[in-house]
């Protein structure tokens, strides 16, 4: 009887690790280049297209705007999939866009079309129809009052050298009206400091005091390095922090300070020299590092005001020509206050865990066998649970509702 017992224990452990859990979570996701949502524990397939990517929710998670892209490169098309009529739409007819966010506040679309940032309007109670905003604009993002947008411009080439980049506040309702839009900070460049052509990646802090962005400069130097700065709201404060990849999902504020986390270092392979990096705003201080000598972070997010979960490997600093090798992140936490680090997830030796997102007590990661998206996506409950399978093979991590 014994033995039967501890048998039935240990099958019902190989179950629960390996086997989808019931969980509260909500997300979007990419499979096999089609739109999937999954609710709890239940898959649903929303849209087949021929190579669909970029899913994003509104505000109060009825809308999911996704791109529609052909696979010879061209600009792809955006469209919009309302879950309680259970359809997909194009807000306009034929926009392209590489650039859409939703407003803050409501069930508002923002993109760029070529340089011209539109916003939609609503009809019938969807986001639906177009307003032009502003020409000119590379990158933007919405203040947060949901009221105006932060935008760069791409710098020119002058005989005397690159322009500075200019940042525009610009209101929503702005309707192509020059005189409505305000200069709201210029970042003053040289080939031999800071040199940029353009800002990207606006990210505000929690309490939308501060604004963080990668000033970056021509594409054969963006590779290797790009300067992260911040900015404050009403744009009297500027400050260089740090220099990093050009990857958003390597910047994170805290979920209650005005503590900016990042993964520092120059370097176009993820082998060696990136560390995760944390700075109080403002502050004369340099940042504080937590990546132990050997060790590279290659993906982070905020458990908690004090915690961060990183996605860390071991450096490989002798590498000299041939094909990178891999490196095989796991999961770690650590305690900002005390500075203990320890790790919460591992896997096997041939796969790695990247990608990690917290939503709520929940702990997510994309495990695969190589640095391709694909892969699938396992959950912890808090630090101390046991991890799940919850989806398989996705092209890539999800997007959750929140």
């Amino acid at each position: 009887m014994g033995i039967r017992i501890l048998l039935l224990l240990f099958v019902s452990l190989i179950f629960t690790t390996n086997v989808s859990a019931e969980m509260p979570l909500k997300a979007a996701f990419i499979r096999d280049h089609n739109l999937w949502m999954k609710d709890g524990e239940k898959e649903i397939l929303l849209i087949k297209g021929r190579n669909l990517h970029s899913p994003k929710w509104s505000k109060d998670g009825r809308f999911i705007a996704y791109l529609d892209g052909k696979e010879n490169g061209e600009t792809p098309y955006l469209y919009i999939y309302d879950t309680k009529q259970k359809e997909s739409y194009q807000p306009y007819p034929g926009h392209q866009t590489y650039h859409f966010e939703w407003s803050p506040l409501s069930n508002q679309l923002a993109y760029t079309m070529d340089g011209l940032l539109n916003i939609t309007k609503t009809k019938n109670g969807r986001p639906q129809g177009f307003e032009n905003v502003s020409l000119g604009v590379s990158d933007f993002a919405w203040f947060p009052n949901g009221k105006e947008f932060i935008a760069s411009t791409q710098s020119n080439m002058l005989p005397t050298g690159w322009e500075p980049v200019q940042l525009f506040k610009i209101p929503v309702d702005a309707n192509l009206d020059k005189n409505k839009i305000k200069p709201f900070y210029t970042i003053q460049t040289s080939e031999s400091g800071l040199f940029a052509i353009d800002a990207n990646y606006f990210q505000w802090s929690s309490d939308g005091k501060w604004v963080s962005f990668l000033a970056t400069p021509t594409a054969s130097m963006s590779a290797d390095s790009n300067t992260l700065c911040i900015l404050s709201k009403k744009g009297t404060q500027f400050q260089v922090v740090g220099s990093m990849l050009e990857n958003k999902e390597w910047i994170k504020w805290s979920p209650a300070k005005n503590q900016l986390a990042f993964i520092n270092g120059e370097g176009r392979y993820v082998i060696e020299n990136k560390r995760t990096t944390l700075l109080d705003i403002p502050s004369t201080k340099k940042g504080r590092e937590f990546t132990p000598k050997g060790y590279v972070d290659l993906g982070l997010d905020w458990f908690s005001p004090d915690q961060l979960i990183v996605a860390r490997a071991k450096e490989i600093k002798d590498w000299k020509e041939g094909p990178v090798p891999l490196v095989f992140p796991s999961l770690f936490l650590i305690n900002i206050d005390s500075g203990e680090q320890k790790q919460i997830t591992f896997p096997k030796k041939d796969e790695l865990d990247g990608k990690p997102q917290v939503v709520g007590s929940y702990i997510t990661c994309l495990r695969t066998t190589d640095w391709g998206t694909r892969g699938n996506i396992w959950v912890k409950d808090g630090i101390k649970g046991p991890e799940h399978l919850w989806l398989k093979n996705v092209d890539g991590p999800p997007v959750f509702y929140k």
